[in-house]
């Protein structure tokens, strides 16, 4: 058994109960994949006694933090998400002196495989945005807790803003030699790779995707506001996503795998076998009907394809399309043969 690392932590922040699901799952996803680092979480005082409960049976390290929201709603206008103003409370993460080096990562974030080798990096590492690459995603970033950079990014915060209004503007501007000063602090876009459907560069995906190690949930598509079909252990996205806009559904049923085998069993436990007041705003579904359907014929496969659906650890993984093509080839060799014959 590997030894615990007791003065480096993988750290996340949760400001609503909503949030802590992710970090719950998120948390049970680093353990499950074998992490020597210590868990440590941020709350804010909206989080509840009973989640916070929760929280203690996966995370080392629970701290109240007050939050700290940038009033800036003219440059959050700007990105139609005026909550993303709380997310300045993830400052707080430098104030976690502790730790001689920690990874942040999102509470809507997935860990896929053991990413542990994040800690051979330095302050501050980070992946590409896809939205703007000379940018960086501030979902997962290595840092060092300093109480000095604490206090230079509030006075960074108070004097330039945050372009953006939330962190990840803040956070571009105080980091701002990243893109151009030392290519070693760019993380591969596997440690961030942003789901959407809307951004995935499907080729790249096929070929990449067995690779990736964290996925990051952008936008408000969160995977506990999809549905879960407990008969058939199946997800589907809310109504209210519209076409294209959703994540990928292999990534979601990633998520509520976790949660549904070691999360949801540990609720019920504290709770007397029922889901209290505090978890009953997850989608769970006991209707055959509103189960999405299975993949079956090639003409269903193909279609779910180039709709972004892609399934890159089962029918469209990079074996299977290989595998096809060579029994593609073999087919037709072989009638050839059977022609000269």
């Amino acid at each position: 058994m590997a030894r615990r690392v007791e003065d480096q932590a993988f750290v996340t922040l949760a400001t609503n109960d909503q949030y802590c699901y992710g970090a719950l799952v998120l948390g049970q996803s680093l353990r499950d994949n074998g992490t020597t680092r210590q868990l440590a979480i941020m709350v804010t005082p909206q989080v509840s006694q009973p989640m916070r409960q929760q929280l203690s049976l996966v995370y080392d390290d629970i701290r109240q933090v007050d939050p700290l929201d940038s009033h800036d709603e003219a440059h959050l206008a700007l990105l139609t998400r005026p909550e993303l103003g709380i997310t300045f409370s993830k400052l707080h993460c430098w104030r976690l002196t502790q730790y001689s080096k920690c990874v942040f990562l999102d509470a809507d974030t997935l860990v896929l495989h053991n990413v542990d080798d994040l800690f051979d990096r330095e302050e501050f590492s980070a992946a590409p945005d896809v939205g703007w690459p000379d940018c960086f995603n501030s979902g997962v970033f290595v840092f060092k807790p300093s109480e000095d950079t604490y206090n230079s990014l509030l006075q960074c915060a108070v004097t330039h803003g945050s372009f953006d209004g939330g962190d990840q503007g803040l956070l571009n501007t105080f980091f701002s030699g990243w893109a151009t000063q030392d290519i070693r602090k760019h993380l591969p876009f596997i440690y961030n790779m942003t789901s959407n459907i809307s951004y995935t560069y499907k080729p790249a995906l096929l070929r990449f995707g067995e690779s990736i190690k964290i996925v990051h949930f952008i936008g408000t598509a969160k995977p506990w506001r999809y549905t879960y079909n407990t008969l058939t252990s199946t997800v589907s996205p809310p109504a209210e996503i519209g076409h294209g806009n959703g994540h990928q559904l292999s990534y979601v049923q990633a998520w509520w795998n976790v949660f549904m085998s070691s999360i949801k069993p540990r609720i019920e436990q504290a709770q007397g076998g029922e889901l209290a007041v505090h978890f009953d705003s997850l989608n769970l579904e006991s209707s055959v009907s509103s189960a999405p359907r299975e993949p079956g014929s090639p003409r269903t496969r193909q279609h779910a394809w180039e709709q972004g659906e892609v399934d890159y650890m089962g029918s469209d993984s990079f074996e299977k399309i290989h595998e096809h093509i060579q029994e593609k080839i073999n087919g037709e060799d072989k009638d050839k043969d059977d022609e000269k014959k």
